[in-house]
């Protein structure tokens, strides 16, 4: 397979914009609706193309949760945008009463996710919301890695019924997935190995694969795979890749508890118990800093992966 590189960085979040500006284009139903961050959200051409097709509610996200679960009633297919604390956490409640228990087509678009938010500091910095939204019943939970990979999920979530939750991010970022495609609840494995496996989500993704890099100069063959689909979880893919390997890293931006690592950790216990070591952030809040600085300090470094790795081989060999 393929090794990867990459020419040019953008932020998922732009990612997000273009597709749901071509979404506009392509279906009448689509509409958008934003609390008060239109531009960090890069919804300004949907919003200049569409103008009757979109709705600034300002700073009141629980009044956008109901708004958007009533137009879905009306056949609209509504995609909200805010940060993502302001976006789960903030509007859980009525996430669960009026968007997930009643099925509606509802698309939770949330920016800002994680550590590399950066400066903005622990109180914007969600590390709970991948746990918070794929225990809802029915939830969709999409974690894209770059910034053609998000565009290609919003545009998958406009014919994707039901409620949805789309993860994006602030920070420029390699973009590496350009020409792969994208299926909803379809893992991609970007590359063949038989020591150990690699599962990845969102930023993760590329530190994993500079992470491939290092351990392939020490002779140790490396499995890829892209898990940007949390739920539906593709179980076929998890196990048949345990199963040739024997041992597995999982790397979130995230909390160790209720994410990535807790969704593949439990497949694992149930159909195949093996060594699993995961990269995530241990039980912790952000703080205040750049990216780099955040991912270093936190433990999500391509180095932390290649450490994670080796242990989980020398665990396997026990």
């Amino acid at each position: 397979m393929t090794k990867f590189t990459f020419t040019e960085k953008k932020d998922t979040r732009s990612g997000f914009g273009v597709g749901l500006h071509e979404l506009g284009k392509q279906n009448p139903n689509v509409v958008a609706l934003c609390a008060d961050l239109t531009g960090s959200l890069k919804m300004d051409a949907f919003k200049k193309e569409f103008p009757e097709r979109f709705f600034q509610i300002g700073i009141a996200e629980a009044n956008m949760i109901g708004m958007a679960a009533g137009m879905a009633i009306g056949d609209k297919i509504p995609f909200t945008g805010t940060f993502a604390n302001f976006s789960t956490g903030r509007v859980y409640d009525q996430i669960r009463q009026s968007v997930a228990y009643s099925d509606k087509n509802v698309k939770i678009c949330a920016s800002h996710a994680g550590l590399t938010l950066g400066e903005d500091g622990a109180t914007h910095q969600i590390l709970e919301d991948i746990g918070m939204m794929k225990m809802l019943p029915g939830m969709t939970v999409i974690v894209p890695c770059d910034y053609a990979q998000t565009k290609a999920a919003t545009i998958a979530l406009g014919s994707h019924h039901g409620p949805a939750y789309l993860r994006f991010g602030r920070p420029n970022w390699p973009i590496f997935t350009a020409d792969r495609p994208f299926t909803i609840g379809k893992a991609d494995k970007m590359l063949d190995g038989k020591d150990v496996t690699i599962f990845a989500c969102g930023h993760m993704v590329w530190q994993a694969v500079e992470a491939e890099a290092i351990l392939a100069e020490k002779g140790i063959s490396v499995e890829l795979i892209n898990i940007h689909t949390i739920k539906p979880l593709d179980v076929e893919a998890i196990l048949t890749s345990a199963s040739k390997t024997g041992c597995v890293v999982t790397a979130e931006e995230h909390q160790i508890n209720g994410g990535l690592g807790d969704a593949v950790a439990q497949v694992l216990a149930r159909h195949n118990p093996l060594p699993i070591e995961m990269v995530a952030v241990n039980d912790s809040f952000g703080e205040s800093g750049t990216p780099t600085q955040l991912l270093e300090k936190y433990g999500l470094t391509p180095k932390n992966i290649v450490a994670a790795a080796e242990k989980a081989i020398q665990r396997k060999k026990k």
